[in-house]
């Protein structure tokens, strides 16, 4: 291992972050499961990249089967291509109807903002001021969750996303909201003084990286409207949150009652295959199209195709939404007890199968409690000691993350829900033990 650490530094160079106190050299995956050099195998309760579960045969076959038959740009008709952007947007609400591939979640934002940005003619975007929608410039200067040299950007207003389990627990929610709306309608106000106008409003509809915060009803449709009153467009990340991931529909903006005028999208499209894209209205497209001569060399290619078809195949034909549902009850359940037993913890996250919970430094109940990122990360270090892999969110990295594979089901959440309980119960953190009334 520590070989193979330097050489990675040496070519890769030692910026690049790497999970755990001992990093996992893994060699192979399959299903919810994941192996290491040493034969050890993990409980894999984190990685959403492998969204139908990782190798698996259906997704395997289909990228080994056109790979061997063709692969090209979009420069030449195929039947696979169409054929999957044809089944990808009978996904969608009206108007969104039309889609443009990209590689990455990355890239789909990118495109977004450009898109957006003509339309309006205007350059102002609103996003979270604890978010992350990817790498390229123009986001690097709209990001607040992670380092980034460029800053934010002078066109660039945030907004502090409400939290009725966090910072306005025991507030009341329809005060809670009036304050959120009116803080967007400053920014948007500070972007007109300013000369930017406002271009696209930017988020992810559970905001994950925040820290799964439970919005008030409401919240998500009244910045809609803020923002489209103010001639901006919304673009709403499924990057996290789509493809059934919350078990209450397929796209996450359904949740919250709202159809973006942009759906971007990434990781999960090909399990493990690089596919990203945007979802926009005919209207928009064709505003967009004959002004710009966009092309992507492998975005939408044939074998990204094949790779997105079989995971939509997958999806329907094993009851993937329905099951992470399901298994998110589970779950649900079985941490609100912990929660019960523990004083130390916050309320429950998520939904589906992304939930989290919060480890605080003192019982919940105290006016001092705060968020005790050092006991998180104990937790999640002790975890992987066990064989199950999660990680941390949140604005102090404070809230246990928890975003398996969707075939992630009712046994592997038992054995989650029984390691962490064991590590809870075993190991007092920071200054108050877990464990109720010690």
């Amino acid at each position: 291992m520590t070989g193979l650490r330097e050489r990675r530094e040496r070519t890769l160079g030692p910026y690049a972050p790497l999970f755990y106190d001992r990093p996992l050299e893994l060699v192979g995956g399959d299903g919810v499961w994941l192996t290491d050099v040493a034969g050890g195998r993990y409980l894999d309760a984190y990685n959403n990249v492998p969204h139908v579960g990782h190798a698996h045969p259906r997704v395997v076959e289909a990228i080994a089967r056109q790979a061997a038959t063709l692969n090209l740009h979009t420069r030449y008709l195929n039947d696979r291509v169409v054929d999957y952007a044809e089944r990808l947007l009978a996904t969608f609400d009206a108007p969104l109807d039309r889609v443009v591939f990209t590689n990455s979640g990355s890239e789909s934002n990118d495109l977004a903002l450009r898109i957006a940005a003509q339309h309006t003619s205007s350059e102002g975007v609103l996003v979270s001021d604890f978010s992350y929608h990817g790498h390229t410039r123009a986001l690097a200067a709209a990001t607040t969750g992670l380092r980034t040299r460029e800053g934010l950007g002078p066109h660039v207003r945030t907004l502090r996303v409400p939290d009725l389990d966090g910072a306005d627990r025991g507030h009341d929610e329809a005060t809670v909201l009036a304050v959120a709306l009116d803080e967007a309608r400053a920014a948007i106000d500070s972007l007109r003084q300013e000369g930017h106008g406002l271009s696209a409003l930017l988020f992810d509809s559970l905001f994950s990286t925040e820290g799964l915060n439970r919005v008030p009803a409401g919240y998500v449709a009244g910045l809609a409207a803020l923002v489209r009153g103010a001639g901006g467009l919304v673009v709403g990340d499924e990057v996290q949150s789509g493809f059934g991931r919350t078990g209450t529909a397929f796209w996450g903006y359904q949740n919250h009652g709202v159809v973006p005028d942009l759906v971007t999208m990434g990781k999960p499209m090909g399990n493990g295959h690089p596919v990203g894209g945007v979802a926009l209205s005919a209207a928009l497209l064709d505003e967009f199209g004959p002004r710009n001569m966009y092309f992507n060399t492998f975005g939408g290619n044939p074998v990204s195709a094949a790779a997105g078809l079989a995971v939509l195949d997958v999806l329907r034909d094993e009851d993937l939404v329905e099951r992470a549902r399901a298994t998110g009850v589970v779950v649900r359940r079985g941490l609100e007890r912990l929660v019960a037993a523990h004083e130390r913890l916050g309320p429950v996250k998520g939904t589906g199968l992304f939930f989290g919970v919060e480890i605080l430094d003192r019982p919940r109940n105290d006016p001092r409690a705060r968020p005790d990122p050092a006991s998180t990360r104990r937790v999640v270090e002790a975890l992987r000691a066990r064989h199950v892999l999660v990680s941390r969110i949140g604005r102090e990295d404070s809230v246990l993350k928890m975003r398996p594979p969707m075939p992630f089901g009712p046994r592997e959440a038992e054995l989650l829900l029984d390691e962490l309980a064991e590590i809870l119960d075993a190991r007092p953190f920071g200054r108050c033990p877990l464990r109720s009334g010690a």
